[in-house]
């Protein structure tokens, strides 16, 4: 595979206060680049990187950051882990879909607009199928998620100028840590698995596809410096496997030789209290991407094992 490199540069990351724009953040800066994260609730950073507050939903002073960037990254959503209200499903949808029709309003107003423009998505496009394994030439599923995802993408598609290299990643859960402590999908599993509940929940089957925040952040990378990298990726590790496994897993990690299991109305009646959707830890999916196959990418975390035990005390 041929890699044709840029200079590093300056990016903007929209939606980058988070977890994972957080992650991306200092994976660049290390890397030598420099990062303007635009968020709706700007905080005092000790980090020394740049910040500008928007709405994520109109263009206001923060469309300069754009002006002359060497890309933009777009991480913009609201979190899918909540109880699935009218309310929050109708946020759900509005703040990847608008903010992403806001970038591409301030894109129009630049004289010289980021080049390269890498995009957010989701592996759940795919729906829950409960044995099938898709890759990017699958079709979508049914539901809500699907629905978002649908909007998401074609929502991109319309705001991209006819100048820019887009890529998109539809990410699966991502496993990470968080100013020393575990960050993303961890942040549910691990106390859990500590409290001697992370037995297997519900059937057990449902598919558990990951990605170890470091694999995800290479790749981000590799949108930017990778002229060949075009169009819609799974951003997922190669080897997804059974809920039963995952637990399993995470249990031999962290040293715990009790994992009381979840069934289904247990799942069903604890959500609400934990302000979580039953629906993300009953039913899954099992992603790979066979384009990263194709182009020889390497992942640095391809199974689980290795990827918890680099991020979990043991």
């Amino acid at each position: 595979m041929t890699t044709s490199q840029v200079d590093r540069g300056r990016v903007v990351i929209a939606g980058g206060s988070g977890f994972l724009g957080r992650s991306l953040t200092q994976h660049l800066t290390e890397a030598g680049w420099s990062v303007v994260i635009l968020s709706r609730n700007p905080q005092p950073d000790k980090t020394g990187w740049s910040q500008r507050e928007w709405d994520a939903r109109t263009v206001g002073p923060w469309f300069e950051s754009l002006e002359g960037a060497d890309a933009l990254v777009n991480l913009t959503g609201r979190t899918v882990d909540c109880v699935k209200t009218p309310e929050n499903q109708d946020e759900i949808l509005r703040s990847r879909v608008e903010s992403t029709r806001v970038l591409g309003e301030a894109m129009r107003m630049l004289t010289n607009p980021p080049p390269v423009w890498l995009q957010m998505s989701t592996a759940h496009i795919y729906g829950d199928p409960p044995s099938l394994w898709c890759d990017e030439s699958s079709p979508c599923g049914y539901g809500l998620a699907p629905t978002v995802a649908q909007a998401w993408e074609q929502e991109f598609a319309a705001a991209l100028l006819p100048s820019q290299r887009s890529v998109v990643l539809r990410t699966s859960f991502v496993i990470g840590r968080r100013r020393g402590n575990w960050g993303g999908a961890l942040d549910r599993l691990v106390p859990l698995a500590r409290w001697g509940l992370g037995g297997t929940v519900g059937s057990g089957t449902q598919g558990m596809s990951w990605i170890h925040e470091l694999d995800l952040n290479r790749l981000f990378e590799r949108g930017l410096t990778d002229a060949t990298m075009r169009g819609t990726y799974i951003a997922s590790a190669p080897h997804p496997v059974p809920n039963r496994e995952f637990m399993r897993t995470l249990r031999d990690v962290l040293g715990m030789p009790i994992g009381i299991p979840a069934l289904n109305w247990m799942v069903r009646l604890a959500a609400p209290l934990m302000r979580t959707d039953p629906e993300l830890a009953l039913y899954g999916r099992y992603v790979v991407s066979r384009r990263l196959r194709e182009e020889g990418f390497e992942f640095r975390f391809p199974e689980l094992r290795a990827a918890l035990q680099d991020l979990l005390p043991h």
